[in-house]
């Protein structure tokens, strides 16, 4: 039996570390793809020469084009221009809109039955271009964002508490940006809500910080963008649909009428399985957090309204 095939566009801090993610996990055979010469072939060859002394047995493929993505079980977009200090997620929205169109034409051309994945931002809006390109069905096109927002919120609350990040479990919805919506209630530590654990203002400034978790690595990095996390998240995905865990995750899907959103695509929580988005879990929300939420996927549907003014699709 062959192993399922990843290709990963963009051979960047993202992708490379996906790769790297990707090869540790031995879910499948890695393809890296970037169009910088000899750039994904090396990167590649030296990730293939760690195996041995990691302990990893897949095959790793570097290439600059996408005939070698070819049948592709997932696809990975981490392509696209980086996020520089005082640039905004809106301000990369033109140019990344364009790679995202052109990446995803040759990825559903080459593989029409894959699962896209995509990291480039402003995400959301990203996602629904690739949705949009690929008319691909809902359950087969998603961003990752909630994920890296859930496991940064979890990794503030363990530094706060003191406690181990594996006993808790955070509740992110929303678009990946500054309109976030952490929830609170939903976040636990060891079953406890943090809301019985932390005070109020402790809870707001962790959320707060959670909100402007890229831009404090970008303002922190100066040259570049966060990438260990994003990776990590990135694969936690994959391995949810490539071993059919159906792992609750939060992710960017489209809703369809879900939590009173429709055709935009928003962070929701839902069920991951090897068919991609099995389901979306409808939580009952306060007034205020479904308030939130609307005022979160409103910015998005924005955003996706300027990408068409633009003419990018």
């Amino acid at each position: 039996m062959s192993r399922p095939k990843i290709s990963v566009v963009g051979a960047g801090n993202v992708g490379a570390t996906t790769a790297l993610k990707l090869a540790e996990s031995e879910v499948g055979n890695v393809v890296l793809m970037d169009i910088v010469e000899g750039m994904p072939q090396g990167k590649a060859l030296d990730l293939m020469e760690m195996g041995p002394i990691s302990g990893y047995d897949v095959d790793i493929v570097g290439t600059h084009g996408f005939d070698e993505t070819e049948d592709s079980d997932i696809v990975i977009i981490t392509s696209g221009i980086p996020r520089k200090p005082g640039m905004s997620r809106d301000d990369l929205l033109s140019t990344n809109a364009k790679i995202v169109r052109d990446v995803t034409t040759e990825v559903a051309k080459r593989s029409p039955n894959s699962i896209i994945i995509i990291v480039t931002n402003p995400l959301d809006a990203m996602v629904y271009v690739a949705y949009k390109v690929s008319e691909f069905p809902r359950e087969r096109i998603m961003g990752m964002a909630g994920v890296l927002d859930s496991t940064r919120f979890r990794t503030f609350i363990g530094m706060e508490l003191g406690v181990s990040v594996e006993n808790i479990h955070a509740f992110v919805l929303g678009g990946h940006g500054d309109d976030m919506v952490p929830l609170a209630r939903f976040t636990t530590v060891a079953g406890v809500p943090i809301t019985e654990l932390l005070p109020k203002d402790k809870i707001d400034s962790m959320i707060q910080r959670t909100r402007d978790g890229g831009a404090e690595i970008v303002k922190l990095l100066k040259t570049g963008s966060a990438f260990y996390a994003p990776a990590a998240s990135t694969v936690e995905m994959v391995e949810s649909i490539i071993l059919n865990k159906k792992k609750i995750l939060h992710c960017c899907v489209l809703a369809n009428g879900e939590y009173g959103i429709n055709d935009t695509f928003v962070g929701l929580p839902v069920k991951l399985g090897k068919k991609g988005v099995e389901d979306i879990l409808q939580i009952k929300l306060t007034k205020d957090e479904l308030a939130q939420l609307h005022v979160s996927a409103e910015h998005v549907k924005e955003l996706t309204q300027r990408i068409h003014q633009l003419g990018v699709i």
